[in-house]
């Protein structure tokens, strides 16, 4: 078998597997995650070999979308580290087998301190399975690996419900880019989710009046990249674009005989000063528009801002 044919078998090995877990969701899910949106302490996530490092990146999901989790190596448990769980806690675990040994005594200290466990095991009816408080079938008919032996479409499943989890949780706490933001706020992903429209903006120009004939509409447009801002007695009345001009000239071979007030767009999409720049480039891309004014709730036009500008800036 070719190295191809070999990456496509274990794609499909793997996304088969999950689409099989997504199939046996039940209200054990719902279950699961009302539990861990109850709790007012941690979130404990353990296991043992891949199992631990599909476990590290659970906890690591959770935290980073609202929902604070540390992982515990149960080895580790048995020797000082179980002072890192609280009576308020709930515990994730992590086993194909649902027969690994290193998990039995953290199990028995778990239950001793009356912390809820929820199991993402691959065989329910199981030592670890017999003692948590529910299982979520995390089960695979086979690995990736020919020799059906090394960790692959079983830790796929384990790591798609830990996702699962965590996304319902960010949706039951109303959870926001903002709050992503504040909890990324280093890199790239930190300044797109953070940066504001004022931060971007540039000062009010290319302002004409209804009254404006289209000659001097056009220079505006020329001068300010390709938009002119409609105002009347201080107010935004509307917009006209270098866009808008095209079709104007395909379809009325008399427009420079109109007016700004008589072509302008009356209810342009604007924008406001502290909306994330991220949602405003997302809805001028949608729109196929280039530039929005901005305006403050007090109806005061405060700027215009260029898509190019929030792209350059990190927006998307």
């Amino acid at each position: 078998m070719t190295a191809l044919a070999t990456g496509r078998r274990t794609l499909a090995l793997e996304a088969a597997a999950i689409h099989r877990a997504e199939e046996r969701l039940d209200g054990r899910f719902e279950e699961a995650v009302a539990l861990l949106h109850r709790a007012s302490g941690r979130v404990i996530v353990s296991g043992v070999g891949k199992s631990g490092l599909i476990a590290r990146k659970i906890a690591a999901t959770l935290t980073s979308t609202g929902t604070p989790a540390s992982f515990l190596h149960p080895v580790d448990s048995l020797h000082g580290d179980l002072g890192l769980v609280g009576k308020n806690d709930v515990a994730i675990l992590l086993s194909k087998s649902g027969e690994t040994e290193e998990l039995f005594g953290l199990v028995a200290n778990l239950r001793r301190l009356s912390v809820p466990i929820i199991g993402l095991f691959g065989a329910g009816d199981s030592t670890l399975g017999r003692a948590a408080t529910l299982v979520l079938d995390a089960s695979v008919t086979e690995e990736a690996c020919p020799l059906d032996l090394a960790p692959t479409t079983s830790t796929a499943v384990a790591l798609a419900l830990g996702d699962a989890m965590a996304v319902a949780l960010l949706e039951l706490r109303g959870f926001t880019a903002d709050d992503f933001g504040v909890l990324h706020p280093g890199g790239r992903l930190g300044r797109r989710l953070l940066l504001r429209v004022r931060e971007v903006m540039l000062p009010p120009g290319g302002l004409v009046d209804p009254e404006t004939g289209l000659r001097q509409v056009m220079i505006t447009l020329a001068q300010h990249r390709g938009l002119a801002i409609v105002v009347q007695r201080g107010a935004v009345v509307g917009i006209f674009t270098a866009g808008d001009l095209t079709r104007l000239v395909e379809r009325e071979p008399r427009f420079l005989e109109l007016t700004a007030g008589a072509v302008m767009i009356r209810t342009p999409r604007t924008a406001a000063p502290d909306t994330l720049a991220a949602v405003v480039t997302g809805e001028m891309e949608r729109a196929g528009i280039m530039a929005m004014p901005v305006i403050a709730a007090d109806g005061v036009l405060k700027g215009v801002v260029h898509l190019h500008d929030l792209l350059r800036a990190g927006a998307m």
